[in-house]
């Protein structure tokens, strides 16, 4: 393969539902491009961008898929994206990299899930979108109606480019609107032919609005609008180039991927209309430097995924930002320093791959055997060797399960596997949970995690089970409580002698000190939890040594670790020693540990305790016409809508839900909303539980102690 300049270079991302033959564009894409020579179909689970195990057995794409093809001297990138949210990790992953998406629309369903999605994440990366009006060779394919919800739910910007002449059975032709001409299709080959008299009038309908749309994106070219009405083809596609560009324009172009027709014209809309990576916004490095896709600069580059292949090991994908990039070259990682040598170069087309000896500023290309090397890392060349490119942000977790395996002793085992599937998906997160005794696990959905299952049990060959997640509840107290206790054990010889009193408060910030008892001393220590413990030495007189009182605090952390109401960890409490006694031979450390330990127990339980809850910040982004269902549903889960906020036919309901009612929300809101709606959850803070939420966590605790027992 010849090594493609910047300017010869296009990075698309294929984006769209789950049905919207996205990986079969590209198949048809990779065919006419001459990177494979015999196309496949899903149907035949013989793709080049579905080649993997649970892929076929599935029949839609899981993973996103990295791509290329030639066209008319220009390398085509092409990331084919999967369409179901719960993967909307490789989208975005996909879109960090891309400079242009192409949002592939079903023409029998029009706007579906997938759509507005990727939609929203496109938007928030701020990449240009080209519509691909999909599937128009079938029999319930609606052009119109498509078109009419695509204005509707993403605005006036949208404008067609192509619309076809005769959408449905026998569909082969459609009308460019740049050209001003009919072309008819007869598979890959395409004959340009004048407009039919039947279509002139509705042309130029259409192209007076193309025309108006891309005046609108450079000033000279509204002047010239103004003037004279109108404008030449290549001042619209100027106009067009720019509004795609700058996302003021938002084109609808046709075809039919299975049948191969409109192909070709969509690698020609491809090369000549969507910018090439140097001429979109310059990415950013943590100091502030800007990337502009420079080939003379010193080389940089992100990597955006990592894939375990077969025979090869972990493949690491990168887009050049700067420089270039040539096999057997030194390279420093800027994220953690270690150096690396690219042994290989590859151009990857699914599980094809060819090795190339040098990529430059723009391209994206593939390497294995990185020994420190994951997503989200930075590559330079040794001349900038500590600077990084900021890192994508991916969504938090929606669905979180706890998971273990059938047979205890592969636990270890089940533990490397899925930190090791943490390095390909960084969606996909794992937690020893020390605190609540149970390994969780996180992701964006069911579906997502029930993948991860199947990768675990058909691929790894362990068995696992999924069951319910236990809450990370806090304890706390409200009001102030006093108590003391005595440590005397006698066995033979030395005994154990230790006698602590002590005052606890419930602790806030601002709060004023005590004035019950005088503070001689005072350590504060941010929980690892969150929270606080205030620690105060009000001994007067020398009744309690200093030299014990780290092993009261001790006792103290101790118990907190392990609240006495649930075993939940306490937080937010001032606790102050005020007397006690010692024995000049019979007191130690441990004996003091035990005293201290147990008094707080006894005026913890005394001091009017609370249990806290987790809360989270829930954001969800619903039909319109599905709201009164959501928010009856959110109110079911003790939720406090805090807000609306309304974008074209959705609505985003803003809500603070307890955590313990997230449990399989995202399950619940795809069945009330057939999959249309989507949602974001973040931590938010610690509340008290309602007072009979309360009981039933006590009672559920002391039938758990009793059956331990």
């Amino acid at each position: 393969m010849k090594v493609y300049q910047t300017n010869e270079i296009r990075n698309i991302a294929l984006l769209g539902g789950s049905r919207a033959g996205k990986t079969t564009l590209a198949e048809a894409m990779l065919f006419n491009g001459g990177t494979i020579s015999r196309k496949g179909n899903v149907e035949d689970k013989n793709t080049v961008s579905d080649y993997r195990e649970i892929e076929i057995e599935r029949g839609n794409s899981i993973y996103s898929t990295v791509l290329y093809t030639e066209h008319n001297g220009v390398k085509i990138n092409i990331i084919d994206c999967p369409g179901f949210d719960d993967f909307i990790g490789e989208a975005i992953g996909a879109l960090r990299v891309a400079d242009a998406g192409l949002m592939v629309i079903n023409a029998q369903a029009g706007v579906e899930v997938g759509t507005e999605i990727q939609w929203r994440w496109a938007k928030k990366a701020n990449t240009p979108i080209v519509f691909v009006v999909n599937q128009l060779d079938h029999d319930k394919a609606n052009f119109d109606e498509t078109f009419r919800q695509l204005k509707e739910d993403f605005g006036n910007n949208v404008t067609i480019v192509q619309y076809p002449v005769n959408a449905g059975v026998g569909f082969d032709a459609v009308i460019d609107l740049l050209q001003m001409k009919m072309l008819k299709f007869n598979g890959n080959k395409v004959t340009v032919e004048e407009i039919p008299a039947s279509e002139a009038d509705k042309a130029a309908q259409l192209q007076a609005t193309l025309i108006e749309n891309a005046a609108e994106n450079d000033e000279s070219l509204m002047e010239k609008f103004f003037e004279e009405g109108t404008l030449s083809e290549d001042e619209i596609i100027k106009g067009l180039k720019i509004g795609i560009r700058t996302r003021g324009i938002f084109p609808v172009v046709c075809c039919s991927a299975k049948t191969d027709q409109g192909i070709v014209r969509l690698m020609d809309f491809v090369k000549n209309n969507c910018p090439a990576p140097n001429e979109v916004e310059p990415t950013k490095t943590t100091s502030g430097k800007e990337l502009k896709c420079n080939v003379a600069d010193p080389a940089s580059a992100y990597v955006f995924k990592t894939a375990v292949e077969q025979h090869l090991g972990e493949m690491s994908f990168f887009k050049i930002y700067a420089g270039e990039f040539t096999e057997g070259m030194d390279i420093v990682n800027g994220n953690n320093a270690s150096k690396e040598r690219l042994s290989q170069l590859f151009a990857v087309a699914g599980k094809n791959r060819e090795k190339i000896e040098k990529a430059v500023a723009g391209d994206i290309a593939a390497t294995i055997k990185l020994k420190s090397v994951f997503t989200k890392n930075t590559l330079n060349s040794l001349k900038n060797s500590d600077d990084k490119i900021e890192e994508t942000v991916y969504p938090e977790p929606k669905f979180r399960t706890a998971v273990r395996a059938k047979n205890s002793s592969e636990d270890e085992k089940l533990g490397s596997i899925m930190n090791d599937m943490r390095k390909t998906d960084q969606t996909f997160l794992v937690e020893q949970s020390k605190e609540l005794k149970q390994t969780i696990i996180s992701g964006q959905g069911e579906q997502h995690l029930n993948i991860i299952k199947w990768i675990i049990e058909k691929l790894n060959k362990i068995e696992i089970e999924f069951f319910a997640p236990k809450i990370p509840y806090r304890e706390t107290i409200t009001k102030s409580a006093e108590a003391m206790y005595r440590h005397k054990k006698q066995s033979g010889g030395a005994g154990q002698f230790g006698e602590v009193h002590m005052l606890i408060e419930p602790y806030y910030d601002g709060m004023p000190n005590q004035t019950k008892y005088p503070i001689r001393g005072t350590e504060t220590h941010d929980l690892a939890w969150g929270g606080k413990l205030i620690f105060n030495n009000c001994i007067v007189g020398g009744a309690i040594d200093a030299r014990f009182m780290p092993a009261i605090l001790k006792g103290i952390m101790e118990k907190m670790e392990e609240g006495p109401l649930t075993g939940s960890y306490a937080r937010d409490i001032v606790v102050n020693i005020y007397d006690g006694k010692m024995h000049p031979v019979d007191s130690n450390e441990m004996a003091f540990k035990l005293a201290g330990r147990n008094a707080f127990k006894d005026a913890f339980k005394n001091a009017g305790p609370r249990i806290l809850e987790p809360i989270y910040n829930v954001e969800v982004f619903v039909p319109a016409d599905n709201m009164g269902a959501v928010m009856t549903d959110l109110q079911g889960r003790r939720a406090v809508v805090m807000g609306m906020e309304s974008e074209g036919n959705f609505q985003t309901i803003k809500a603070k839900v307890p955590l313990a009612e997230m449990n399989k929300y995202s399950t619940s809101l795809s069945s009330i909303t057939s999959g249309r709606a989507s949602y974001g959850m973040t931590f938010s803070e610690y509340q008290q539980v309602p007072a009979d939420v309360q009981a039933a966590l006590l009672k559920a605790y002391e039938e758990s102690q009793t059956e331990e027992d």
